[in-house]
């Protein structure tokens, strides 16, 4: 009897000791994930930034001359010519940032450890039933 209860308490031990393991390796994964993602990104957004800081200035000048453009063309006033390049660039903000916003949440993150998780937890699931 003390023998099949020293096993039990065996099997205990493997179990647990099982299972740490899967959460550091989870939790190794996760770590590694997220760094190389950092990386790729921080990278990414540094030329983008450069790129948004010259693009912003040359869209400035694009918008000044068309404001300028439709005002002399039509014989508006300064104000008017403003006013509609101002209302065009409205518009695309919100199309823009309504595009954006559903690409950013239809976007699936880390990947990797969701799937192992998934497994895992299937793996733990038939261990112990």
């Amino acid at each position: 009897m003390a023998e099949y209860d020293h096993s039990v308490v065996d099997l205990i031990k493997t179990a647990v000791r099982d299972a740490q393991d899967l959460v550091r390796s989870e939790i190794a994964l996760a770590k590694a994930e997220v760094r190389e993602e950092v990386r790729r990104i921080g990278l990414a957004a540094a030329l983008l930034a450069g790129a948004a800081v010259v693009g912003v200035v040359a869209f400035a000048f694009v918008m000044t001359t068309l404001a300028w453009g439709l005002a002399a063309a039509f014989a508006w006033p300064a104000w008017a010519g403003f006013g509609v390049v101002t209302l065009l660039m409205l518009l695309t903000t919100a199309v823009l940032a309504y595009v954006g916003r559903r690409k950013l949440v239809t976007e699936r993150h880390l990947p990797k450890t969701t799937d192992t998780m998934k497994e895992n937890t299937q793996w733990i699931r038939a261990r112990t039933s």
